[in-house]
């Protein structure tokens, strides 16, 4: 048996972000990120909407890029001094992801950090808070997923929460929000999006509900994606591509959500703040742009999964004859969007700023002293159960096998095993 959940309301379009004023309740808390959301007016939009409908409404502001362990208890004891019946996170996806953890600490104080990260093992929520998300980016989607992304700096690893009791009751897919980004939030948070919509076709939890919503994803990502890191609005531009992207993204999502992932998302969650004290991350949208083309290469040794890269590469017209020609159109055609964008191809080549140069900010014999562990985290993360290409972290030969493909991400060398 299978599961299919999505929020139970999706507003989109623009304006939606006035679906705030129809919630009921008493009390709601905003949780938000670094300052765009305040900047640009929509905060306090947000504020007005809800205090609209009749609520008392706090704020938990300031969450941080790859939100901490310590941020998500801190805004759980502020959640619970205020005792909110409405969390409402909007920005991208470290506000929303960091209101999900706090969330569940909200509602079972009892729930440590290490039973969040058991894999669909979430007590019941929904006692004391509904949750609404409001999306500002147009890649992550986790305003209509089961997932959370939260960072043990300690560790310098990046865990997935994965459990439908997460699902926000209510999302809201408002562009206008989306106008705003930055070309390379929309380069990196782009391609997360295709990297999900890929990832959810070829798992091993696929199915036909997932399948629809993932093709037409990546069809509008192809028509959308660069136009839409082209597209400024300050010249004038009218953001169609950018609108567009957005609910692509969210289309993404609600494939990823139901069919989860793969290890292209495993690599990302393991090597983002793996170098962390050499003074940057690895962006997980660039991450991912960068994985998934030696990931396709790996995962297409297995029958089922080349099958489906052929087809994604016939569905988007990319050319080739045999499957063979068409899995390898699809992989020159995700490197070219990199291109397109300026993404490197490679952890070698990923300057601290997260833009190709020679020589990146990870030195070689870092990467291949802290390869290794690296490599086990990666195989044992929760996107590993579903790649179609089967990893155990029990066999010795599948950690060197993912080690080996960490190292193709490196140097961007050819992945022929």
């Amino acid at each position: 048996m299978q599961r299919f959940t999505n929020p139970r309301d999706i507003y989109h379009g623009k304006g939606s972000l006035e679906a705030l004023k129809t919630l009921q309740g008493h009390k709601a808390i905003i949780c938000v990120g670094g300052g765009s959301m305040k900047r640009f007016g929509f905060l306090q939009k947000a504020e007005d909407y809800l205090k609209e409908a009749g609520m008392e409404v706090e704020l938990i502001e300031g969450i941080e890029a790859d939100p901490s362990v310590t941020t998500v208890m801190n805004g759980a004891k502020k959640m619970e001094e205020f005792q909110p019946d409405w969390i409402v996170a909007i920005g991208g996806g470290s506000p929303i992801d960091a209101a999900k953890a706090m969330w569940i600490k909200y509602e079972h104080p009892e729930c440590s950090f290490e039973d969040m990260c058991k894999v669909f093992a979430l007590p019941e929520l929904r006692h004391k808070a509904k949750f609404c998300a409001v999306s500002s980016t147009s890649g992550t989607a986790t305003e209509v997923t089961a997932f959370s992304i939260i960072t043990d700096y300690d560790k310098g690893i990046k865990y997935p929460i994965a459990d439908f009791q997460i699902t926000p009751d209510v999302a809201i897919v408002d562009p206008e929000l989306a106008e705003t980004m930055p070309k390379k939030l929309v380069a990196h948070t782009g391609m997360d999006a295709m990297t999900h919509a890929i990832e959810a076709y070829v798992s091993t939890a696929a199915a036909p509900f997932t399948d629809a919503p993932a093709l037409l994803a990546m069809t509008m990502i192809k028509e959308n994606l660069v136009n839409s890191y082209n597209e400024d609005k300050a010249a004038g531009d009218d953001m169609a591509a950018r609108d567009a992207m957005h609910s692509a993204q969210c289309l993404a999502g609600i494939a990823f959500s139901s069919a989860s992932l793969g290890i292209v998302h495993s690599m990302a969650h393991k090597t983002g703040a793996a170098f962390a004290d050499y003074g940057a991350h690895i962006i997980h949208g660039a991450a991912n742009a960068m994985y998934l083309p030696k990931v396709i290469a790996f995962n297409a040794k297995d029958d089922r999964a080349a099958e489906r890269y052929a087809f994604i590469a016939d569905y988007l017209q990319l050319g080739g004859n045999t499957q063979e020609e068409k899995i390898a159109a699809l992989i020159s055609y995700l490197r070219g969007m990199n291109d397109k964008m300026n993404i490197p191809h490679c952890i070698k080549n990923y300057g601290a700023d997260s833009y190709p140069t020679e020589q990146g900010f990870v030195p070689e014999d870092v990467f291949l002293e802290r390869l290794p562990e690296i490599a086990k985290n990666a195989i044992g993360d929760a996107c590993t159960l579903t790649n179609p290409r089967a990893l155990s972290a029990d066999k010795q030969e599948d950690i060197d096998l993912m080690a080996k493909l960490l190292k193709a991400c490196y140097y961007d060398t050819e992945v022929d095993f």
